[in-house]
């Protein structure tokens, strides 16, 4: 089933704030479609096992929010620590509907708890949280490491199941100021400490108009995502976005997508999904299954907006998974590569229905000097359009050394302008100022966010080469690590397990190693 995505493009929303807040599209679905199941939580990524109805979330929320009102100032920051799962939902609108600072976090870790703790720790210490929500047995499981997370032990710890759902409180007639502080997006800290984003509820209100237009969303929408709930795309995309537009939602968690990555190919059959999206390594992934050996049954007509973002785009990844899927109904067309970043809630530019999926085919030599050259030579990099700069966002691409505008033929930093860019981060007064109040020198236009990637504008759709921090430099000549990693791809039968890892190739299961070793490419001369 392919649909006509584009809708009218609006004038720059500027006015972000006359856009209904999620507090108010959710009083507005409890109270005009209460019986509407708008999520469902698969188990194992199969089974339907719990659903929410648009009152029950509501009713969940207020229940939350009550206990938190009596329990809190308004404004004070609450980690969310929720496997994957409705309840973190429920928590996240408890949140909203209180006025209080939601804080998402991930769990801690098996397979890495000591990395686990310490960005857990750091996150508990930036945002000063004041309480905890989570689940009945996730409080005992955490006791085992209590020792291990002193902030933790002074503040008090919520099980939102056991609440009752009649809890007393006056949550009736809730309204939200939409400059007010909706959560904090931490950053994934991966070179740096966590940054928590300052997301307003305009800001969520810009996005969710912004994806609902671009996208095509609407009542008939249905969602399929096993993308991870603290994350922004997960968050926003995900779980957000489908309340927003009054479509349905089917939720798996993120390891039942790992441990089998078809389920998420046969949740999007069994329910007709129309929008689903991933990084790049899941389209990746799911080609490779592919040729392992007979697919499942499987019918993909009905996806007509496959998104791609979070991570760099290969042009092979696209066409390979179009080919790959094209007999179970796949259409390349239904590919939506996308740009964004927490700082901007979600997404900066997205494909546009009218466009197709493309590429612009450059020299790899002159990219790694800041130059745009086209090429038709075999080995040229191919680069994917993340769509085109609209009325809804403005980027620029920035000389990042004296702050003034590119050539069109020049590679720059990508800053950034519109209802979606966040307010700063949390008690870093420097860094907002350094990240989110940038100005062209020349001009003085302004205030912009300093994206950190550098990309260029070629014919009005946005490519992107790489970030400024990863960046390596070998006798003054600039390359990226993904473009690296596509060359080694390119000259070594280890070319399906190397990927670049924190600046860093890296060949996993290297033959007669085992699969847990990792062997290090170095790259120089």
């Amino acid at each position: 089933m392919k649909t006509d995505l584009e809708a009218p493009i609006s004038a720059a929303h500027g006015a972000a704030a006359a856009l209904p807040t999620l507090v108010d599209i959710l009083q507005q679905r409890a109270a005009q479609e209460p019986a509407r199941v708008t999520y469902t939580f698969l188990h194992e990524g199969e089974r339907p096992t719990v659903t929410l109805t648009c009152h029950q979330l509501d009713a969940s929320a207020r229940a939350i929010a009550a206990h938190l009102r009596r329990t809190l100032p308004a404004g004070a920051r609450v980690l969310l620590l929720y496997p994957a799962g409705l309840e973190f939902i429920s928590a996240f609108f408890g949140c909203l509907y209180a006025g209080v600072i939601a804080v998402p976090a991930p769990l801690l870790g098996t397979l890495t708890l000591k990395n686990s703790l310490a960005r857990l720790q750091s996150i508990v210490d930036d945002a000063q949280a004041s309480a905890v929500l989570t689940l009945t047995n996730i409080v005992s499981q955490i006791e085992g490491t209590a020792h291990e997370l002193p902030a933790l032990r002074t503040i008090p710890w919520l099980a939102t199941d056991a609440l009752s759902a009649d809890e007393p409180g006056d949550t009736a007639n809730i309204r939200v100021a939409p400059d007010a502080l909706a959560y904090l997006q931490y950053t994934s800290g991966s070179t740096a400490s966590p940054k928590g984003v300052m997301m307003t509820h305009a800001n969520l209100a810009h996005q969710c108009d912004y994806i609902g237009r671009i996208g095509g969303y609407g009542q008939d929408s249905v969602v399929v995502s096993w993308l991870p709930h603290h994350h922004d795309f997960g968050l926003v995309n995900g779980l957000l976005q489908p309340l927003y537009s009054g479509g349905v939602c089917y939720l798996m968690s993120s390891t039942a997508f790992l441990k089998r990555p078809l389920r998420w190919l046969q949740a999007i059959t069994r329910y007709g999904g129309t929008h689903s999206g991933a990084p790049n390594f899941a389209y990746e992934l799911l080609t490779k299954k592919a040729t392992e050996g007979p697919l499942p049954a499987l019918d993909l007509k009905t996806w007509c907006f496959a998104s791609c973002g979070a991570e760099p785009i290969r042009w092979e990844t696209l066409t390979n998974f179009a080919e790959a899927f094209a007999p179970c109904g796949f259409d390349f067309d239904s590919f939506y590569p996308a740009y964004g970043m927490a700082e901007a809630t979600l997404a900066t530019t997205v494909r546009r229905a009218s466009d197709v999926p493309r590429y612009l085919a450059v020299d790899g030599e002159a990219l790694s000097r800041g130059q745009v050259v086209v090429s038709q030579a075999a080995d040229a990099l191919k680069l994917v359009s993340c769509g085109r700069v609209s009325d809804d966002v403005c980027a620029e691409i920035v000389n990042p050394a004296n702050a003034t505008r590119c050539a069109a033929d020049e590679v720059g930093e990508i800053w950034i302008a519109g209802g979606s860019v966040a307010a700063g981060y949390w008690q870093r007064p420097q860094e907002t100022e350094g990240t989110f109040r940038a100005y062209l020198a020349d001009t003085h236009e302004g205030p912009f966010l300093r994206g950190g990637d550098l990309g260029f504008v070629w014919e009005g759709e946005v490519y992107i080469a790489g970030r400024i921090k990863d960046i390596i430099i070998i006798r003054g000549q600039n390359y990226y690590p993904q473009d690296i990693e596509w060359t080694v791809q390119r000259s070594h039968d280890l070319a399906d397990r190397v990927e670049a890892v924190g600046g860093r190739l890296v060949v996993r299961g290297v033959p007669g190693h085992g699969s847990t070793v990792e062997a290090v490419v170095l790259c120089g001369s």
